[in-house]
């Protein structure tokens, strides 16, 4: 039993603290090529978004944040600060082409060494850090949900700074691009229709396109092309696939919902989701219209169900159109890679899905990996997930050859190709990969594609998604691999030093103004600690309900990672609203980490507030 204070106990708010100034090697995008600094931003309210463009939680922030920029306008200025975890990501011309696909519609800070990240002390993505209008941070939140908390600070930091005179208002410094015409921006999936059209989820504008067999002849565009969830509306549609009915089933990934379009009709019905994004403790299976999804990447015809690829919650749902229900069919949301039964299985975004036979084939993104579920148990009457390629969160690169040992760099897509094996977009690497379950062999069918998403077999040749060249590209599959040279990369972030034995581990939390630890039902907080390799930990790993933890590192283990994931739930706090609103904050860090004599005894991780 540990009787020190919990890590949640409330600390001093607005710690005066400096900010430290931004600066990053890439530039700033969306200024109109001007140089930002905090010293010309004073008197406004600064806040910082740390986000890579892979990470599905930032583009949850992302989305978050469009109703507090637009209605803060004139007193704050969002600063997305671009820090990579991939190689790719540090690529400028891809942070470019990010900005766009995701309408970021304020400036951003290309970070490609991590230089402002560092000076902030993040450790996550996505970071939110709040600076005042006199350049002092007040807080720092780490994952999503955290919007009525910063709304709320916003709200008080604009009455203080008001009264003393030092809030300024005015038209912020966002420069809009100049637009680009493109019939296709941003493709994410493609389908082949009975018809012989392709449909392609338009995502950038919103909208589905069918194109003629060329791949090239808009034959009709569904929806407005401008961001809803009516009946003639999407956000950012991704995943398609082709239902025996001849109607086809659209992942609407922003709506965080299922739709299903008739291509005869050409009308669109929502099937599953409610419009809301899952938390945690919302129900997992149900009537599928009752039951809120979390970002759905991809969709799949597989066993007589959709199986959808929940990237939003490193899960595997299915829908059945016959008994219109939702439920969880693998992943327990830990962000990892972790085999065996499918519901104690580990995803990480898992962003694109393939039937094959007796196998559904996973592109697991962040995780870099090529993962399959199959039946398993008594008649098959479970599942299991597997890997076939990756090895985890932290390692990849484009390494062909024998499975155990290659790489891929955050694929987005599978295709199952005729002879067993399976293709794999292998997204930031500019590649199409392919696997071959026969021989356990990786190798390359073609590069020089840019971003390729998604893959569609038509006769005998594959036609690719190139999300980033807007485009579909039609290939020949070829008899003989293209030889590329080996790399391998791992994650960017710098370790961060501790000392053998004992680790305390502090999760920060404070309950947002006007708002307390929500305790009416038992514990609102959760803490689940594990590491990588296992041998990492001899003792304080596993899931507990406090904010702290002190964990016990294994003296012949130099160095691994420390996985953490935290969740605090926290209401209004005012005793006569008898249904008060509450709000889950949730994040999940993966921590590499150093075993050293002068290491540090205590790393904090910063779910909300300020480390005291």
């Amino acid at each position: 039993m540990n009787d020190a204070a919990p890590a949640h106990t409330p600390a001093p708010r607005r710690a005066r603290l400096r900010a430290p100034e931004l600066v990053g090697k890439g530039g700033w995008l969306n200024t109109g090529g001007k140089d930002l600094s905090l010293a010309e931003l004073r008197g406004r309210i600064v806040i910082l978004d740390f986000w890579t463009f892979c990470c599905i939680n930032c583009l949850h922030v992302l989305d978050e944040l469009r109703e507090l920029e637009e209605k803060h306008r004139d007193t704050v200025v969002i600063i997305g600060v671009h820090s990579p975890k991939f190689v790719h990501e540090a690529e400028h011309a891809a942070v470019v082409d990010a900005v766009e696909r995701y309408e970021v519609h304020h400036p951003v800070l290309d970070d490609p060494e991590l230089a402002t990240w560092k000076q902030y002390a993040v450790r996550a993505w996505p970071t939110l850090v709040v600076i005042d209008p006199e350049g002092y941070i007040v807080a720092q939140h780490a994952g999503e949900g955290h919007a009525h908390a910063i709304a709320r600070l916003v709200d008080e930091l604009e009455a203080e700074h008001e009264a003393k005179g030092t809030l300024r208002r005015g038209d912020g410094p966002y420069v809009a691009p100049e637009p680009v015409a493109t019939d296709l921006r941003f493709p994410g999936k493609a389908l082949l229709l009975p018809s012989g059209n392709l449909l392609v989820s338009d995502s950038t504008r919103h909208q589905l396109v069918e194109l003629g067999p060329d791949g090239e002849s808009v034959v009709r565009r569904i929806g407005s092309g401008e961001r809803g969830f009516g009946p003639d509306a999407f956000s950012e549609p991704q995943g398609l696939a082709l239902l025996p009915d001849g109607s086809v089933v659209v992942a609407d990934t922003v709506n965080h919902a299922l739709r299903r379009f008739d291509p005869a009709t050409g009308a669109v019905e929502t099937v599953a989701g409610t419009g809301r994004q899952w938390w945690q403790g919302s129900p997992t299976s149900g009537p599928a219209l009752e039951v809120d999804l979390s970002s759905p990447w991809d969709v799949a015809w597989w066993q007589g169900k959709v199986w959808i690829a929940m990237a939003g919650v490193h899960q595997l749902w299915t829908w059945d159109p016959e008994t219109g229900t939702v439920a969880v069919s693998a992943g327990t949301t830990s962000e990892g890679l972790h085999d065996g039964p499918a519901p104690e299985a580990w995803l990480a975004q898992p962003s694109g899905l393939a039937a094959s036979g007796d196998r559904l084939w996973i592109a697991d993104s962040e995780n870099s990996a090529l993962r399959y579920v199959e039946p398993e148990g008594e008649g098959g009457a479970g599942y299991a997930v597997r890997t076939a390629v990756g090895t985890g969160l932290f390692d990849f690169g484009h390494r062909d050859g024998d499975a155990a040992q290659a790489l891929l760099q955050h694929p987005l897509g599978v295709t199952a190709l005729p002879d067993g094996s399976v293709a794999v977009c292998d997204t930031y690497n500019h590649a199409l990969r392919r696997f071959d379950p026969a021989t356990g062999q990786v190798s390359t069918l073609a590069t020089d594609l840019r971003e390729p998403s998604d893959a569609v077999l038509v006769g005998d040749d594959i036609v690719v998604v190139e999300s980033a060249r807007h485009r579909l590209t039609r290939l020949r599959l070829p008899e003989e691999a293209v030889r590329v040279d080996a790399v391998a990369h791992r994650t960017q972030r710098a370790a961060t030093e501790v000392a053998p034995g004992t680790l305390r581990l502090d999760v920060v939390f404070q309950a947002p103004t006007g708002q307390k630890l929500d305790t009416r039902y038992g514990p609102s907080t959760r803490l689940l600690v594990s590491s990588t390799p296992p041998e990492l930990l001899v003792g304080g790993e596993g899931t507990g309900t406090d904010l702290f933890r002190e964990l016990a590192l294994n003296p012949e283990v130099t160095e691994g990672v420390l996985h953490v994931s935290a969740m605090a739930a926290s209401c209004d706090d005012d005793p006569a609203n008898e249904y008060p609103a509450c709000h889950v904050h949730q994040q999940d860090w993966g921590v590499p980490v150093t075993v050293t004599a002068d290491g540090a005894t205590r790393l904090p991780l910063v779910l909300a507030g300020m480390d005291a």
